[in-house]
């Protein structure tokens, strides 16, 4: 069966179960009845555990269940794989791990993998390392679901991610398991991803370094919700959290790119008062924002509230009085760390708060404007973050999809060659986030706009800002190109690309070694 962007599915996916197709990026996205929560009460002793050890035992985990953990320690994160490492040692096998994040600190997980102590994953977020070269292999015994940040909590809440343990990496808790990122040597800024977890799985276990008097307050995770309390040497090394390209970029093509779009929007008529605003991590989004920032502070105008994951630029916007607050599910510096302990307008939200399109309404439904970062763009264009070129899993969809869907503009910036390839594709790799709700791609060679969005083509046209259509840029970018081989892949599914309704919009098909011309 084909699904609304043409990718051929198989009607069931062993390992998975049935596949419902992605139907639209706007069909609605209920959420069923989901099961009671098994009753807690008053644990004997109190909730303080000597060990990981121990308090694996106190939850009854069996082979077959599934674990989950969170990623705002990101490349620094120790906890994962303490964990995990504790279940091998206990002969636990066939565990599902729901991550919202592995990064290269993960690594040790892949020979948890090798030796079946791990036979499934759930992510929203992944790097490049061995555990993403682990399930590009085929090497994973059941395929990877790969959701967004949103769908992970829709689906955490509808009970179709049902986590039996949920492992909270905390900076700071006390005996009775409130718990928040904001303080303590590990400090991370916040727990947004966890919230879901602690929510809603059966048992909850807080991992810390640092136990503070009862009660701590204010608590990102309330004790209500928590299970049993972890203390351990180091829950992490912060020094970990600004991971991958999270500085502004310092290129003069990509500057010129940043100035090109942040021109557009203003001609757009998106800068202005109330504005809400979310920039990818990468250098290039990362300096659009600062090229925002200097059009709304020379024309006045305040914005209403930046979103997402936070960066030093954004920090500075809100100082600058260019945000009235930044709503933030997750840290990417330490200025972003410090502004959560210190600014009263920088408000911890959830992840279901953020995007789960399920929820009664989320912050990405809000959104005036989304600067996207992509690997791939096709000619209808559907965008790609989660494989590169070689076909290898690198990334996940994260709040690339649900910030499309929600943002009245969805804007791509981006070198049109990348690595020697082509941006631009006839058929992307992996479908990521559907083109219909993909507005703009804004390179060094020109800017394509989305010809569903004949009003915003017509307002850069009254604005004498020139467009090129995005064949004409495939053609441009393929002359300077010098790789153009694709991927050899095979006919096994390894992954499963899930939109963030729970619908499959594409599945990852096991990397063979060479490329086919």
């Amino acid at each position: 069966m084909k699904n609304a962007v043409g990718r051929e599915l198989p009607s069931y996916i062993e390992g998975y179960g049935p596949v419902r197709p992605f139907a639209g990026a706007h069909a609605p996205a209920g959420r069923p009845e989901r099961a009671a929560r098994p009753a807690g009460g008053r644990r004997s002793g109190g909730k303080l555990l000597p060990s990981i050890e121990e308090a694996i035992k106190r939850t009854g985990l069996r082979d077959g269940m599934t674990v989950s953990f969170h990623h705002h320690l990101r490349n620094g994160d120790r906890v994962t794989v303490l964990v995990m490492e504790a279940i091998a040692r206990l002969g636990l096998k066939d565990i599902r791990v729901a991550a919202s994040g592995l990064f290269a600190c993960h690594d040790p997980l892949a020979e948890l993998i090798d030796r079946g102590v791990i036979t499934g994953m759930t992510f929203s977020t992944i790097s490049r390392g061995k555990v993403a070269q682990a399930i590009s292999g085929g090497r994973l015994k059941q395929p990877a679901v790969l959701m967004t940040h949103g769908g992970r909590a829709r689906s955490i809440a509808a009970g179709e991610l049902h986590i039996d343990v949920a492992f909270i990496a905390a900076p700071s808790c006390d005996e009775e398991g409130n718990a928040s990122g904001r303080t303590g040597p590990s400090a991370c800024g916040m727990l947004s991803y966890a919230c879901a977890d602690a929510r809603y799985a059966d048992q909850v276990v807080v991992v810390t370094d640092t136990l503070e008097p009862y009660p701590l307050h204010p608590a990102q995770i309330c004790q209500t919700d928590v299970d049993w309390v972890v203390r351990v040497d180091a829950i992490g090394d912060p020094g970990g959290i600004a991971y991958g390209p999270t500085r502004v970029s310092a290129d003069p093509e990509s500057l010129s790119v940043a100035r090109s779009a942040a021109e557009l929007l203003r001609a757009a008529g998106y800068i202005k008062p109330g504005m809400s605003l979310q920039t990818g991590a990468g250098g290039i989004s990362l300096a659009v924002a600062g090229e925002v920032g200097r059009i709304m502070e020379a024309e006045g105008v305040t914005g209403s509230f930046a979103l997402g994951g936070i960066t030093a630029p954004l920090v500075d916007m809100l100082h600058r009085g260019l945000f009235r607050a930044l709503l933030d599910t997750q840290c990417f510096d330490a200025a972003a760390i410090r502004s959560v302990a210190e600014d009263g307008d920088h408000v911890v939200i959830s992840a279901e708060q953020y995007a789960d399109p399920a929820a009664k309404s989320c912050a990405v439904e809000r959104l005036d404007i989304m600067i996207l970062g992509a690997t791939e763009l096709d000619l209808d264009f559907n965008l790609n973050v989660i494989t590169g070129s070689d076909g290898a899993i690198m990334s996940a969809a994260g709040g690339n999809s649900d910030c499309a869907a929600g943002a009245k503009v969805a804007v791509v910036v981006s070198k049109l060659v990348k690595g020697g390839y082509c941006l631009v594709r006839d058929r992307v790799t992996t479908v990521t986030t559907p083109g219909e709700t993909v507005d703009v791609l804004v390179t060094d060679l020109g800017i394509a706009v989305n010809p569903r969005r004949g009003d915003l083509l017509e307002k850069l046209r009254r604005a004498d800002i020139e467009t090129v259509d995005i064949a004409r840029l495939k053609e441009l970018g393929e002359e300077r190109a010098d790789r153009k081989a694709r991927p050899r892949l095979g006919d096994r599914i390894v992954g499963v690309v899930e939109y963030r309704d729970g619908s499959v919009i594409d599945v990852v098909r096991q990397k063979l070694d060479g490329t086919e011309a």
